[in-house]
């Protein structure tokens, strides 16, 4: 019985070290993503509030951005205020930038210590609050490096030089078709790091902004695991050292034995075996059994710590320590099987607050690489694109430059089909529109994750980028989805299904598929209005104010007001946010879907939003005031 209680605690302790060795391996294994020429620091620095008027912004890089490079500065009423830039001096920077090179298959670190800076003049100060700077340049390996930092001017406001107009001019086309070219050569995105000690930045994959995740983040865990480790196994030494050696005393005091005898020679008898322990009396401890009482953090009796006493032939005696060693397995699996736990428990919030935490002007605003089971999968999640500081949701290609930002233009996308149960329909009649999303394997997939309160989202418009529906279809069990739908005019129409599904590797992947609608009858497209910065949506008017601009990340904000009143109006939640905003350019019918800040932003919902190219687009901006979901659209121009 003994040998077998043996046996079983050597396969828990195998068990629960190949356990803890496989954590620790995964833990390490997670991969940097490659980053170049990326921001390190800013003056002022991204987040903070400055009471004094600042002349200039001075980012920081890794490398120097190219000559081309293009910066905007966005006041609080959306007018840009930035007034050109010109290289600065390097400057050593507060906290190293660790950034990561493939070479030969495998990621390399490399630490820069040196920013170069991009210094961008600040032509006045309108208004105080928050001030955003966006950034494009491309790196010495092709990557884009594009992204945005935010400060909050507390002061007063100051006056624009005499005869200076805010500037119009938009990306170098030289740089957007470099990034462009890059990206469509089958690059991945580019992403940025972070000073090295900061917060981790969102990604999926282990980024490099993330100090490091998968080298001194998980080195922490690991470190901090095997100090708990050293710590728990001298507890359980030294408790059972002390019951073992308060038992052996005790045993002394009540044997009958001389105490000369404890000092002695072996007896004569000493090889035979004793009836429990199955070891030679008086002997040394076999070398099986030593290692089972190492092991096990079990205490050996005092006779066999080489005292020639003859340890005691009671069956009790040696029931007790059989009992002894299985509790102290016992303790052991459940000690390092708790330790594991909270090593990946720990692990794992670290990495939730990673996706949770707002970056520092980083390529992934407003979103971050994610992936599914291939690089298609990746791809198929762009143009659906959210805020800095948007937590839990990180969509990959976002960070692409050009005509990849916009999704929707294809039917099929990372495996996954668009399959309409019904091509077309009457004009002005409600009738169900029915559809399924099926795999590689023709089956319909049954499984979403919920983003923004829903599964699904399908949003309609037709090709003249009018009828414009954001509509929520329910799914059957087969996984057949069905909406009432009704469409005014007769036309061509794209339905955008807008989810997300879970990749093999556990990670959400957003995926946009487009298809047709047709309403048959006579067809009269109607013209899209001239841009304005006003729409009207029901009893309110919404002021949009920014720059929208090819290829950058650019704030966009939206104020809504009631109609023939001052002031702000508090928009309510709607689905999990403020706002939503769908924005579809004409032509193609390319898709980017954006999701706001968490919080309305001095007194408006504001958006980060990466247009994918020139051309023409028209916005819709949905909210919620008084229970009732509403509407605002407008024509974006980008020449």
């Amino acid at each position: 019985m003994r040998r077998l209680l043996q046996s079983v605690g050597r396969l828990v302790s195998g068990l629960l070290a190949f356990v803890l060795a496989t954590a620790v391996t995964l833990l390490a294994s997670a991969h940097p993503a490659a980053a170049h020429g990326t921001l390190a620091m800013s003056t002022p620095a991204d987040g903070s509030t400055v009471k004094d008027a600042v002349p200039t912004v001075a980012l920081y890089f890794t490398e120097k951005v190219s000559a081309n490079a293009y910066f905007t500065i966005t006041a609080p009423n959306g007018v840009r205020v930035d007034n050109g830039w010109t290289y600065g001096e390097p400057k050593p920077l507060t906290k190293p930038v660790r950034e990561y090179f493939l070479v030969d298959g495998q990621f390399q670190p490399r630490e820069y210590t040196t920013g170069f800076p991009a210094v961008v003049s600040v032509a006045h100060l309108p208004a105080a609050g928050q001030y955003s700077v966006s950034y494009l340049s491309v790196a010495s390996d092709g990557d884009a490096v594009r992204g945005t930092m935010t400060f909050r001017y507390s002061g007063r406001a100051t006056a624009a030089p005499a005869g200076w107009q805010p500037p119009t001019q938009q990306p170098d086309p030289a740089l957007l078709a470099a990034i462009e070219q890059h990206s469509s050569s089958g690059q991945p995105p580019a992403t940025s790091a972070a000073p090295t000690g900061s917060p981790v930045a969102p990604s999926a994959p282990a980024a490099a902004s993330s100090d490091d995740e998968g080298g001194s983040g998980a080195l922490f865990w690991i470190g901090g695991a095997v100090a708990v480790l050293a710590a728990v196994a001298g507890y359980v030494t030294w408790r059972r050292r002390s019951p073992a050696a308060g038992s052996a005393s005790g045993r002394a005091r009540g044997s009958k034995t001389p105490a000369g005898r404890r000092g002695a020679a072996p007896r004569s008898g000493g090889g035979r075996r004793g009836r429990a322990g199955g070891r030679p009396r008086g002997g040394a401890v076999p070398a099986a059994r030593s290692r089972v009482a190492v092991g096990s953090s079990s205490a050996v009796p005092a006779p066999e710590r080489g005292s020639s006493a003859e340890p005691s032939r009671s069956e009790p005696d040696d029931t007790s320590s059989v009992r002894g060693e299985r509790l102290t397995n016992a303790r052991l699996a459940l000690l390092v099987g708790g330790l594991v736990v909270a090593l990946l428990t720990g692990f794992g919030l670290a990495r939730i607050g990673a996706d949770d935490a707002s970056p520092a002007g980083d390529a992934r605003r407003p979103a971050g690489p994610g992936g599914a089971s291939s690089s298609s999968a990746l791809s198929a999640g762009v143009g659906h694109d959210h805020a800095p500081g948007t937590g839990p949701h990180s969509h990959p290609g976002d960070a692409s430059a050009g005509e990849t930002l916009a999704a929707g233009t294809t039917v099929s996308a990372g495996g996954y089909t668009l399959q309409p149960l019904e091509r077309s329909q009457p004009s002005g009649v409600r009738a169900d529109y029915r559809f399924r999303i099926v795999g590689t394997d023709r089956q319909p997939v049954t499984r979403f994750a919920v983003v923004h309160d829903k599964p699904l989202h399908l949003i309609v418009v037709g090709r003249d980028l009018g009828g414009y529906q954001h509509l929520h279809p329910s799914m059957a069990a087969d996984g057949t989805w069905s909406v009432p739908l009704t469409l005014a005019r007769p036309g061509g129409y794209r339905v955008f299904a807008d989810f997300s599904v879970d990749a093999p590797d556990g990670r959400q992947v957003p995926l946009v598929l487009g298809v047709d609608h047709h309403v048959p009858g006579g067809y009269a497209p109607v013209a899209l209005p001239p841009a304005q910065a006003q729409a009207t949506a029901g009893k309110f008017t919404v002021s949009m104010t920014g720059t929208p601009t090819a290829g950058v990340t650019a704030p966009v904000r939206f104020q809504i007001s009631r109609t023939g009143a001052t002031g702000p109006v508090q928009p309510q939640r709607y689905l999990g946010a403020y706002g939503h905003l769908v924005v579809v350019r004409e032509g193609d019918l390319g898709y980017v879907h954006v999701h706001p800040e968490r919080d309305v932003v001095d007194g408006a919902v504001a958006f980060w939003l990466t247009v994918p190219s020139a051309g023409r687009y028209r916005a819709f901006f949905d909210f919620q005031v008084d229970g009732t979901v509403q509407t605002a659209e407008y024509t974006i121009d980008l020449p």
